[in-house]
């Protein structure tokens, strides 16, 4: 019998399964997807029930080669993409162009990939999943139909490069909502007051305000804040009631895609692609010295909680072992995934236990390391016992008025001895209070008042903006990254350390997409597709009917935004600006950078402005100065400018037009790997922002990060 082939898409993952499976196998790879829509057209027949037209990827010709020969040369045909719906279309388009017929095509899962995972599912092929394939057709299509015919209007209206997803759009539209909120939000003024308390022994603590006459109280300015000082001015304080009580704490459940991406932002500081390429890594396997490739996690793609007995066994032996008997709960904890997950995936997990995060540290980059060892703490707490803390609140009379104060105690750490779940909102620290007694008397130190004003609701970070997302059912886990990554590209969103803030085109785009399909931007609308798409890879629903159910309103709606939508390019604002070149009115138009000034008798005049407002709202403009750089031109000598074009920023001669010489933007930083070279500023063709050698192509260091000065 001749070899067997098998089918990945990562290099990585291909040769971490090569070494499991032997001599009998060849594990090819086929670098993701070979096939896809195409770029310059819709690919899509709308009359003829929404058929896509697939293309061969750019550049992909040589490896559907290379597979079609070692198909036809082999036994068996395993189709071994990830096990989630891209995956599946990956597997469909390699079975369409290697085995027509399907006759000797299999499809196989690796939730993980270890040698006992990757035999299992070799020797327990499965068919492959029409279902799966139709619900990522599905919304490819759908994404395609919305992406492809609303963005084009958009150009037309705005300005050209401008795009409008289906599921980005309305992550746009919570981020701006949510800005709308804080700058609508009118601050409230109210007012505390801490006493700072002493016992007979000279044990001190802190005792808040609380209630008057066993009303809840509350100070809404300095005047109501100064009469309670007076009232208690000599007043009595005393222990009137003290209560302590264990309460348990128990262990948050293992990581979903979601949740590794909110504690991955909140304990990391990394974005959710960064999570995610770093968690693939470790999953499709690293490379432990002399044991070779390792896949380190479970699969990263999914939104169950749920894990198997033997990797729960493992956890426990573990825990016993390392911890004792006391960290180790009677029976395993078994937690309980959402009602709409679909529950196709373990949790994320350890795949091996004797490789703890410091027995491979030297093995893995820092960021891995790091990213491997929060997987593994989160996992190995889970099944841990919970934690016991005594809480005790006291209640402080003096005069007509109760204090009350709190605090607690670790009497048994159980799980926290490892992990403890970070929050979006820092929660407020208990301090450990002295022995009380009830009717014991207390002595005052201070009684200290404080203004404070209400806040508005916090902008979305990218954890909160993913806990946002997945709560209301858009999108999928898998998408978040790409997502997030996409409104930034795009210039809808930026990013304000680690908030995320709407940009003006950010606004003006989604209130011209709300007013025009207010459907597509609907957040239930939104959710409710997803659904749809679960049904579809369930078989409950045909995925034609679906697109036909969406597409009849949503083309009603793109005729109505063809002919309604506001037109920013042709809009124009008078001001009562006049223009020092010809003298005519000067208006705000909408360009490619947002707002600016032009004269109104442009073409014969071109001259702009930019501008702002000053607190009247009055029109003022801003002359615009050339912001010079010490670098002198190669050309002819003379000094360069900082010129902002389609790509962004870059330097060009001060004698423009008669030296046309330009230069990327300098950090002034050096080149960690050139010698001589200093890290410049460039930009993709999608304007996002890189940094990248001057020494290119001779040195092919980039980065994304904003590199940092060095230290003195």
């Amino acid at each position: 019998m001749g070899k067997s082939l098998v089918i990945v898409e990562s290099p990585a993952k291909a040769k971490t399964i090569n070494k499991f499976l032997g001599k009998d196998f060849t594990v090819l790879a086929s670098v993701g997807h070979i096939k896809d829509l195409p770029k310059s057209k819709l690919g899509v027949e709308i009359d003829n029930g929404f058929e896509p037209h697939y293309e061969v990827i750019k550049g992909k010709a040589n490896t559907i080669k290379e597979l079609k020969k070692a198909g036809k040369a082999a036994e068996r045909i395993y189709l071994a993409p990830d096990p989630d719906r891209e995956g599946e279309a990956i597997a469909w388009h390699i079975a369409e162009e290697i085995d027509k017929k399907n006759e000797k095509t299999l499809r196989v899962l690796f939730n993980e990939i270890t040698e006992k995972a990757v035999r299992e599912a070799i020797e327990h092929p499965i068919a492959l999943d029409r279902n799966k394939f139709d619900a990522q057709q599905a919304r490819r299509v759908l994404d395609r139909l919305v992406g492809y015919q609303v963005s084009p209007i958009l150009w037309d209206k705005v300005r050209r490069g401008l795009s409008a997803g289906r599921v980005q759009s309305v992550a746009v539209r919570l981020i701006c909502d949510r800005e709308r909120e804080i700058q609508a939000f009118v601050p409230r003024e109210y007012w505390s007051i801490e006493a700072e308390l002493l016992t007979g022994s000279g044990s001190g603590f802190t005792a808040k305000l609380a209630k008057k006459n066993g009303e809840k109280i509350e100070l809404g300015n300095e005047s109501q804040a100064k009469q309670v000082l007076s009232d208690l001015d000599g007043a009595a304080y005393k222990v009137a009631e003290v209560e302590t009580r264990e309460t348990k704490r128990n262990p948050a459940a293992p990581f979903t895609t979601s949740k590794l991406q909110q504690e991955s932002a909140r304990k990391l500081g990394f974005t959710a692609k960064k999570t995610m390429m770093l968690a693939q890594q470790l999953y499709e396997g690293v490379d432990l010295g002399d044991e070779g490739p390792v896949g380190l996690i479970s699969y990263m793609r999914t939104d169950s909680t749920r894990v198997s007995n033997e990797a729960i066994a493992f956890a426990r032996a573990h825990i016993g072992e390392r911890y004792g008997v006391d960290f180790l709960p009677a029976k395993p904890a078994i937690y309980k995934s959402k009602k709409k997950a679909q529950d196709a995936h373990e949790a994320i997990r350890p795949t091996y236990f004797q490789y703890t995060p410091d027995a491979v540290k030297k093995h893995l980059s820092k960021d891995q390391f790091r990213l491997y060892q929060l997987i593994w703490n989160r996992f190995i707490a889970c099944q841990m016992s919970s934690a016991l803390i005594d809480q005790t609140r006291a209640q402080i009379t003096a005069g007509d008025y109760l204090f009350t104060a709190s605090g607690s105690t670790i009497k048994f750490p159980g799980f926290m001895a490892v992990y403890i779940e970070g929050q979006d909102v820092e929660e407020e620290k208990e301090e450990k209070l002295p022995q009380l007694k009830k009717d014991e008397p207390l002595q005052l130190s201070s009684l200290t008042p404080a203004q404070h004003f209400t806040q508005p609701p916090p902008r979305f970070t990218e954890a909160s903006l993913v806990k946002e997302l997945e709560e209301n059912g858009i999108g999928r886990p898998s998408t978040y990254a790409a997502i997030i990554s996409t409104i930034q590209d795009r210039e809808y969103v930026v990013k304000d350390k680690t908030q995320l803030k709407p940009t003006e085109l950010g606004f003006t785009v989604i209130g011209l997409l709300i007013g025009s399909f207010p459907e597509i931007l609907d957040i239930e609308f939104t959710a409710h597709m997803e659904e749809e798409l679960d049904q579809i890879e369930e078989g409950q629903v045909q995925w034609r009917k679906t697109m036909e159910e969406f597409y009849a309103p949503f083309k009603e709606s793109l005729e109505r935004a063809k002919k309604d939508m506001k037109n920013l390019k042709a809009e124009e604002t008078p001001t009562d600006i006049s223009c020092e070149k010809c003298g005519k009115q000067m208006v705000i138009k909408w360009g490619r950078k947002g707002k600016f000034l032009a004269c109104s008798g442009y073409p014969e005049c071109k001259n702009t402005k930019d501008f702002t407002t000053d607190n009247d709202g009055k029109v003022v403009a801003i002359e615009r100065v050339a912001e010079t750089v010490e670098t002198l031109c190669p050309k002819c000598g003379k000094q360069m400018t900082v010129k902002s074009g389609r790509f962004g920023r870059f330097l060009a001669c001060s004698d423009y037009p008669n030296c046309k010489s330009t230069l990327p933007v300098s950090t002034g930083i050096p080149c960690p790997n050139d010698d001589g070279g200093m890290l410049v500023e460039r930009r993709t063709k999608k304007g996002r922002v890189f940094f990248s050698c001057s020494k290119y192509p001779k040195c092919s260091y980039a980065t994304w990060e904003m590199p940092k000065p060095a230290a003195d």
